[in-house]
């Protein structure tokens, strides 16, 4: 099942018409690992200034997908552009940065000395102290890597990622490790970059995260695109309701056959049923359980989607 996206890509060339040139364009991209292909022909197009997540099962080809935009893994075949040039090009004139969430950070230095030593990779780096209030960090210039907790060394390697003033980010679990506020610290400052016009594709397993702050959400599975839009689209796209009740003494097998019920999960008296249609199964449920309370009716959110969109394209 695919969501066609109401973002409508420009063609390279239409730059010469007063249109923006795409900032990635994904063309038949493939990666194969012998018997395993793990990026299908995909064919991609961002445009500048969108948060775009990217979301998948393990093994959808997030992961690779990425490696292959930032140079660090050869496509088997297709074609990757970046702003109308090729991945070497395009890092080279400083307008890529990446923030990956395994990358390692020496400990023999301070955050102010590693910042500096990558800004003197790039030709044009931004201010040191410019660099560091972005990122959240300059109350941490003069502390050694090696005392850092795991969400100050992810606000760090944002603050590499961004050290060029790079016009596309590429965030692998950005906020991995990081407390609830200070994710939405680090969101905010997100948007106040994409004001600028800059591009975001980040990778993540928190779906609320997602939901919440990218313009536009591509769901891969086995290195297909199975779903492509905005949040609102793609969960509109998976039918249904999710009906939840504290039913004492009911059993899963009773819930489960309720019309109208497709799934169902019993956690002690809370039932909890994934419905194509919500009025009949209340209907059933009220005279069979009449003792049924705390009823909840809602619409599916992004975590049903996901699971109904790759559970249906798994089979």
């Amino acid at each position: 099942m695919a969501i066609t996206s109401q973002i409508r890509p420009a063609d390279s060339a239409d730059s010469a018409a007063g249109q923006v040139t795409p900032a990635v364009r994904l063309t038949g991209l493939t990666k194969k690992y012998k018997a395993v292909t793990a990026v299908d022909a995909l064919d991609l197009t961002l445009e500048p200034g969108q948060v775009v997540a990217l979301l998948g099962p393990n093994g959808a080809g997030k992961s690779t997908t990425v490696d292959m935009m930032l140079g660090l893994t050869r496509p088997t075949s297709g074609q990757i552009a970046l702003f109308g040039q090729s991945v070497r090009q395009a890092a080279d004139a400083g307008m890529v940065g990446a923030m990956l969430q395994n990358s390692q950070l020496p400990d023999d230095v301070t955050v102010a000395e590693l910042v500096n030593l990558y800004a003197g990779l790039h030709r044009k780096p931004l201010p040191l102290d410019l660099v560091l209030d972005r990122a959240g960090i300059a109350d941490l210039a003069k502390r050694r890597t090696a005392k850092l907790s795991g969400g100050q060394k992810q606000r760090v390697r944002f603050a590499l990622a961004i050290v060029a003033d790079p016009r596309l980010l590429v965030l692998d679990e950005p906020t991995a490790a990081m407390d609830v506020q200070s994710r939405r610290d680090f969101w905010a400052a997100m948007r106040r970059l994409t004001g600028g016009g800059r591009t975001i594709i980040f990778a993540t397993h928190y779906l609320e995260e997602a939901d919440e702050f990218a313009d536009r959400i591509v769901l891969l599975r086995a290195g297909k695109v199975v779903a492509d839009g905005s949040g609102a689209q793609i969960k509109s796209a998976v039918s249904g309701r999710q009906v939840a009740a504290t039913v004492p003494g009911a059993t899963l097998q009773s819930l489960a056959g309720l019309p109208g019920v497709e799934e169902a999960t019993l956690v002690g008296d809370r039932a909890t049923m994934r419905c194509s249609d919500s009025d009949a199964a209340i209907r059933a449920l009220l005279p069979a359980y009449p003792q049924a309370t705390d009823i909840e009716i809602r619409s599916l959110g992004l975590e049903e989607a996901f699971l109904a969109l790759t559970t249906e394209e798994a089979k």
